[in-house]
């Protein structure tokens, strides 16, 4: 290892220090489609010469002993600084993976993880997979016996300590980006802090922005003296590749940002100089919406003779990738180019030649309601990390940070991984930022009505261990489990898998109507799960072709990543082996599910009957134009103007009775909306 250097000299931490980072708050769950494309300015110089160029370097020695002399190291480094891709180098350069040691770097995002990993190697001149790898969900490409710089999702590193609690084979653990505070960030966080306890040898960075840089301290922090000298953790920031930034407020709020952000990139082409524009909205609706509306507005200002011309361009996940590319196109000098995107933008690619940057002020995240036992996605305001189209007065009460995704989902799959990690008391875990006290209850009473905890909450066996064994939702993976007593193992592994790919259907902006004829092709009146099923099945058939997807508006590598992702399901059923069979039966989420209304809307079966919300079809079901069916069961839910479910499929309620009895009993309730009564089963807790 590299010896101790002379005096130290690093940036003291303060309360806006340089270099904060970008965040991806409209965190999408379509990464999978999403390209990872970097400008490199330095392109034509050798690697090391452009290694050298890059923030971080005139920091190696720096962080090297501030890594051997203190067990947690927090670093402060704004994207481009080349923390991600030069610090596990540098420590492997100063010895950290000898004698089969590994140096481990978490990202929250598989495609981050996957294409720091590639850069990683090519500085190395390493085959990928063999000295430098990288492991994610479905996918590890690593060698146990070579690998010794290792890239992987902190949902994989969780899954690991399954099999090596105490994590013996890393010497260092950097976790990237973490002030992105994910679900399964602030697992391995609180498990960290647990391992660091019994190995005093594992170093750990944590690299993150500047508003948590000390709360990450003061949680990894170990001296219980109060004497700074016996600190265990420590700060250190990287100054990045800055450039002067003009911020703009409002004069007053606008009523209605889609409208703004239209007229805001006209007068900036009208007025300023040269320069791209990137303009973020929320999803892809509302960038499909300003992109007609910029074209049509581009047009009318071309025929007044303006010499200057926009390119409008869109970009968001389910974008087929030839389209998405056309942003990285450079134009003539007498054209404009303006990127309408979603979140997509913001983390996993750079455009270069953007001077221009409107935000619309709101974010769609991902959020739980435990009373209804809702998931959603749900428009809100962004936090202060990022410049935004909002008056000063308003930007003053925007909130310093997005709250912690530990605090606004799910927890089930947490409690899961928790308990069979032998945690038993998970009220006592050391989290960042604690849950709520209701979510934990509400994740406690699925997994009980799963089968997966007993009734003293304790992990049953074998089925319990075996949710827990499935990298997918708790429900997902009970569904597979069973579906051999139900003769329909074959397609509910299809299902499961399509269900883990988004944007299965392409849609381009200008072949809406050519895409929505092929897509009908596949559309059965049983809803959305089986029309899955029917794309896949004709995928298969047509021999995995991507010319076939091609003509018919499907998503190539979304399905050849279905593929790939049903077969590693498929490992797993057979090692616990149920049973290979094949039917025409379905399985439903029974904990999902609606009953209609005579106004065509759904009512949510939740645990509190008072707080019935209506759910209605959303327009991209197959079910959407039809005659709603009387019972549904839903994947999840999106909250615009409406709550809206999306992948839907029709049941039978006598179904969830006979699969559920444990849950649901018949019964009736009163309508506050209508004041009508509703046939409904209710959950047996709250009757």
């Amino acid at each position: 290892m590299a010896a101790p250097v002379g005096p130290v000299k690093f940036w003291k931490p303060g309360s806006e220090g340089p270099g904060v980072s970008v965040s991806e708050e409209r965190q999408s769950p379509a990464e999978s489609s999403a390209v990872t494309v970097i400008y490199n300015p330095y392109a034509s110089l050798s690697i090391e010469q452009q290694r050298q160029k890059l923030p971080v370097f005139k920091l190696r020695n720096h962080i090297l002993y501030l890594v051997e002399n203190y067990q947690t190291l927090v670093i402060i480094g704004e994207t481009g600084c080349g923390k991600s891709t030069q610090i596990p180098q540098y420590l492997a350069e100063a010895g950290w993976t000898a004698e089969g040691r590994v140096v481990g770097v978490t990202q929250p995002r598989r495609v981050a993880a996957v294409s720091v990993a590639g850069r990683v190697a090519d500085e190395r001149g390493a085959v990928l997979g063999h000295e430098v790898g990288y492991c994610i969900r479905f996918d590890d490409c690593t060698d146990p016996q070579a690998t010794r710089i290792k890239f992987l999702t902190d949902g994989m590193l969780v899954r690991e300590m399954m099999a090596d609690p105490l994590l013996t084979r890393y010497s260092v653990l950097m976790l990237d980006e973490a002030h992105e505070r994910t679900l399964y960030t602030d697992i391995a966080i609180g498990l960290l802090k647990k391992v660091q306890k019994k190995r005093g040898d594992l170093r750990l960075i944590v690299a993150s922005a500047t508003l948590d840089a000390e709360k990450f301290r003061d949680f990894f922090n170990q001296n219980d003296t109060g004497d700074p000298s016996k600190d265990t953790s420590v700060i250190l920031t990287v100054e990045g590749r800055t450039f002067p930034v003009d911020i703009f407020y409002l004069q007053s709020p606008v009523p209605d940002y889609i409208k703004s952000t239209v007229e805001t990139t006209m007068k900036i082409h009208q007025m300023e100089n040269d320069g791209d524009i990137l303009a973020f909205l929320t999803g892809q609706e509302e960038v499909e919406t300003v992109v007609s509306m910029l074209i049509e507005q581009a047009r009318a200002l071309a025929r007044t003779g303006m010499k200057k011309h926009l390119r409008v361009l869109p970009m968001y996940a389910g974008l087929p990738s030839p389209e998405q590319l056309k942003v990285f196109e450079r134009v003539p000098h007498t054209v404009r180019k303006v990127i309408v995107a979603t979140n997509i933008a913001e983390t996993s690619i750079t455009v270069h030649g953007i001077a221009f940057v409107i935000d619309c002020g709101f974010v769609k995240l991902r959020a739980y309601n435990p009373k209804t036992a809702i998931e959603c996605l749900v428009v809100v305001p962004v936090s202060k990390k990022k410049m935004h189209r909002v008056n000063k007065e308003d930007f003053e009460k925007l909130p310093k940070s997005t709250v912690p995704e530990m605090q606004r989902s799910n927890l089930a799959p947490v409690i899961l991984q928790l308990k069979a990690l032998g945690i038993d008391n998970v009220l006592r875990f050391p989290f960042l930022s604690p849950p709520p006290a209701q979510s934990m209850v509400q994740a406690l009473e699925l997994l009980y009505a799963l089968g997966g905890l007993d009734m003293h909450c304790r992990l049953t066996e074998p089925l319990g261990m075996r949710i827990a064994e499935f990298p997918l939702n708790p429900m997902f993976a009970k569904m597979l489990l069973e579906s051999g007593n139900f003769g329909c193992s074959q397609e509910i592994l299809t299902i499961a898998a399509m269900m883990q790919i988004q944007n299965i259907f392409v849609i381009p902006p200008n072949q809406k109507i050519q895409a929505a004829r092929q897509h009908r092709k596949f559309a059965v009146e049983e809803g959305d799960h089986l029309t899955m099923l029917n794309v896949y099945e004709a995928f298969v058939k047509h021999s995995k072709s991507s010319q076939w997807c091609q003509e018919h508006f499907l998503n190539y590598k979304g399905l050849v990543r279905a593929s790939v992702v049903r077969e590693q399901l498929k490992k797993l059923l057979v090692r616990f082996k149920v049973p290979k069979k094949s039917s025409e039966g379905d399985i439903s989420f029974f904990f999902s599910s609606c009953p209609i209304h005579s106004e065509g809307s759904f009512q949510t079966v939740s645990l509190t009957i008072r707080d019935d919300h209506e759910l209605h079809i959303h327009p991209s079901s197959v079910l959407y134009a039809e005659k709603p069916p009387r019972w549904v069961v839903y994947n999840e839910v999106i909250q615009t103007a409406k709550y809206y479910m999306r992948d839907v499929t029709a049941v039978e309620s006598s179904w969830l009775l006979e699969l559920a009895p444990h849950f649901y009993q018949q019964g009736t309730v009163r309508n506050r909306h209508r004041g009508q009564t509703v046939p409904l089963l209710l959950s047996s807790s709250c009757v």
